[in-house]
C-alpha cells in the first residue's frame, strides 16, 4: 500500500468534506443540474467522499472502482435511456472521475470526460470547490445536450441533490 495515500485519507475528514462543499455550494451545484438537465435527457448525479476506509485502501481500491461501485449504489444505471452520469469526487485522492452510462458511453469519448475531470481537479487545486463542480456540470451538460437534447418528455428520474458519502 501507499503510506502517502493511506495518510491522505487518514488525515481527511468528512468535516473537512463539509468545509469544501458547504450547504451553499451544495446547493449551487444542485441548481446547475436542476436547469441543465432540462435541455438534455440525460441524468446528472454529483458524488463527494471524503475518504475511503482503510479496508479499501488494502485492497487497493482507486478512485475509479470506487466511482463505479457509487454509480451503481445511486441507481445511475437505472435510467430509462440508459443516460445517466456520475460526477464522482473523491477529495482525499484529489480526483475526480466521470461514470457515464451505456448510453452515453457510445457517444461520448472517454478523452471529453478526461478534460471535464481535469478542469474540475484543477479548480479544486486553487481551493474552487463550488466554481469547479458547477463548471464541471455546465460542461458535462454541454456533452449531454450535444447527444441527448431534450425532448418533449424529459422526466427527472434522479435526484438532483449532490451526495456527500
Amino acid at each position: 500500500m501507499d503510506l502517502k495515500r493511506f495518510w491522505r485519507h487518514i488525515v481527511m475528514t468528512p468535516r473537512a468534506a463539509s468545509r469544501a462543499f458547504p450547504p451553499v455550494a451544495l446547493e449551487a451545484i444542485r441548481g446547475a443540474i436542476a436547469t441543465h438537465e432540462k435541455r438534455h435527457r440525460g441524468e446528472v448525479r454529483f458524488a463527494v467522499e471524503a475518504e475511503l476506509t482503510t479496508a479499501r485502501l488494502w485492497l487497493g481500491v482507486g478512485s475509479r472502482a470506487r466511482a463505479i461501485e457509487v454509480f451503481s449504489q445511486l441507481g445511475v444505471g437505472r435510467t430509462a435511456e440508459r443516460t445517466g452520469v456520475l460526477v464522482y469526487v473523491l477529495l482525499a485522492d484529489h480526483r475526480v472521475e466521470i461514470v457515464a452510462d451505456q448510453g452515453i458511453a457510445a457517444k461520448v469519448a472517454q478523452a471529453e470526460w478526461q478534460a471535464v475531470c481535469a478542469a474540475m481537479q484543477e479548480a479544486f487545486s486553487a481551493g474552487r470547490f463550488e466554481e469547479g463542480s458547477v463548471a464541471g456540470v455546465e460542461a458535462v451538460s454541454a456533452l449531454l445536450e450535444r447527444h441527448f437534447p431534450a425532448g418533449d418528455e424529459n422526466r427527472n428520474e434522479l435526484p438532483d441533490q449532490p451526495v456527500m458519502l
